[in-house]
């Protein structure tokens, strides 16, 4: 039970049916955020255009993959995590790299640890980075089109991971088996 009201396609707001009717066709269900975001169209709506964005830009999947469980782990979001979980499988990513996002290991590459760097930085610091920061990143093959491309992904987590905290989504049926919580150990 969420503490916002989770919406079906007969109960949503006119605004929000259409897009919560697209996605149980294309995945057979509704995701619980979907339904707790079709209370108010515009963040559906938003949300979908900037999950759809996000995977448009030029980080590949894993490094979308990256972005995405930094910023949920950060934010220990335990409805997302486990999502992400399910759609880097879909995206055939390395689990090996899922699950050490998920434990905040470091990972196997000096890019992909850059960019997992970067994105804490960006989310702990609020955006305030340094120069040294910049040049570190771009030392890797990274550049400016990725740093905005970043913050793109931190607002997309932003509205979802802070939904669910508020919602206090449940994890839906088809991602309980990559239930996450951080441990006491692993919190920054």
């Amino acid at each position: 039970m969420t503490r916002l009201t989770q919406h079906t396609v007969e109960t949503a707001p006119e605004a929000s049916k259409d897009m919560l009717a697209q996605t149980e066709k294309a995945f057979g269900f509704v995701p619980g955020l979907y339904q707790v975001m079709a209370g108010a169209p515009q963040l559906l709506l938003t949300y979908g255009a900037i999950h759809q964005a996000f995977q448009k830009t030029s980080f590949n999947a894993k490094e979308q993959t990256v972005v995405w469980q930094t910023i949920n782990v950060e934010h220990e979001c335990t409805y997302c995590v486990p999502a992400h979980t399910a759609l880097a499988g879909m995206m055939n990513v390395d689990p090996a790299l899922n699950e050490a996002l998920r434990n905040e290991a470091p990972l196997n590459g000096t890019k992909l640890e850059a960019l997992r760097t970067f994105t804490l930085l960006v989310v702990r610091n609020r955006g305030h980075v340094t120069q040294a920061d910049l040049d570190t990143f771009y030392a890797v093959g990274y550049g400016e089109q990725q740093v905005l491309e970043v913050i793109l992904g931190v607002a997309q987590k932003v509205l979802s991971n802070y939904t669910n905290h508020i919602a206090q989504t449940p994890v839906d049926p088809a991602f309980t088996q990559f239930t996450w919580t951080r441990s006491s150990s692993e919190a920054a």
